[in-house]
């Protein structure tokens, strides 16, 4: 496994407009290197319009500051993280199952 793409997590942030109003966007946490694993697309057919998901699993060195409620950008492609799963054995690595976003 080599650890080739360079990924950029990013949490919910919150800014004001110019009428003080807020306005909802993306913080950069942090940038690291993770192998990127494509298991497969799911498509559904609903209300006759095709829905296609594809699912990732990222795998990077194991931090504490990731949650689900981040996301992961590679490459101009946008994965909301669905699952942030620790390697409890190793404690080297850890896997974020992920959903790109449409």
């Amino acid at each position: 496994m080599a650890l080739n793409h360079q990924v950029t997590i990013q949490s919910p942030s919150s800014t004001a407009d110019a009428l003080g109003q807020p306005v909802a966007g993306w913080t950069d946490v942090c940038t690291v290197w993770a192998d990127i694993l494509h298991p497969g697309g799911l498509q559904h057919v609903r209300a006759d319009a095709d829905i296609s998901r594809v699912r990732a699993s990222i795998r990077l060195h194991q931090r504490s500051d990731i949650t689900p409620a981040m996301r992961v950008v590679h490459d101009g492609t946008v994965y909301a993280i669905k699952a942030v799963l620790p390697d409890l054995r190793g404690r080297i690595f850890m896997d974020l199952a992920c959903e790109a976003v449409q």
